[in-house]
């Protein structure tokens, strides 16, 4: 595993974001592990996290984009602190671009925020987590509708391994099943449950055996094949 990588699990741990214990989600399932970006406060925090972005899309994608389009409302941030994250370390300067949830019709008028998009545009899009796939059905015709764009692909922080909507295979695969484009993530739980099972992290087990159990048993009902 990349070093970033089991940077990011301890990251999420420390930051409260990645919780591990009994969990309803949205979509109704009880989970024994629930990621929640909003947990991300602090300016180091927000820091360390668009670096964290920026390390896996330049692995993944590279440099051959131009916007980064971060869905409202927690994708806002995350395309902010990102693209800041990208000059930073890869010296190239990237757009950012997120959609409101309603369209301004007085001043800087329209359905967008950051940078518009044009012909030509290459675009990534930035997200927390995707567990069925249904943001991107709003995400996409968004971006769509602003000309002749292209979308690279999709970065996520964790890849739930969980079947989408179709009930079949994981909502990231159903993604580019559907779209035609890749998506990733930073890390995924099985990378997650690697890194955590039995060992320290800060001085504590964080994933015992009892919690592998729960967490097989829930990838029994819910995982992708």
């Amino acid at each position: 595993m990349e070093a970033y990588k089991s940077e990011f699990i301890e990251f999420m741990v420390e930051s409260d974001v990645l919780k591990f214990g009994e969990f309803t989600l949205k979509s109704g399932r009880k989970s024994p592990f629930f990621m929640n970006a909003g947990a991300y406060v602090t300016g180091t925090q927000l820091m360390k996290l668009g670096e964290y972005y920026a390390k896996a899309i330049h692995e993944n994608f590279g440099d051959d984009f131009d916007v980064l389009f971060g869905p409202a409302y927690k994708g806002i941030p995350l395309s902010v602190v990102t693209t800041i994250a990208y000059a930073k370390l890869y010296g190239k300067d990237i757009r950012y671009c997120s959609n409101r949830k309603e369209v301004k019709d007085h001043g800087d008028t329209g359905i967008l925020l950051g940078s518009n998009m044009k012909d030509g545009d290459r675009v990534v899009i930035i997200e927390d987590v995707t567990t069925s796939g249904k943001s991107i059905e709003e995400t996409f015709p968004i971006i769509m509708a602003q000309g002749d764009v292209e979308i690279k692909g999709l970065m996520v922080s964790l890849n739930r391994m969980e079947v989408g909507l179709g009930g079949k295979v994981g909502a990231l695969d159903e993604i580019r099943e559907k779209y035609g484009f890749d998506a990733k993530a930073i890390v995924t739980m099985n990378e997650v449950v690697e890194h955590l099972h039995n060992k320290p992290c800060k001085g504590k087990v964080i994933i015992d055996d009892t919690l592998k159990a729960a967490i097989d048993t829930y990838y029994e009902k819910y995982g992708a094949k």
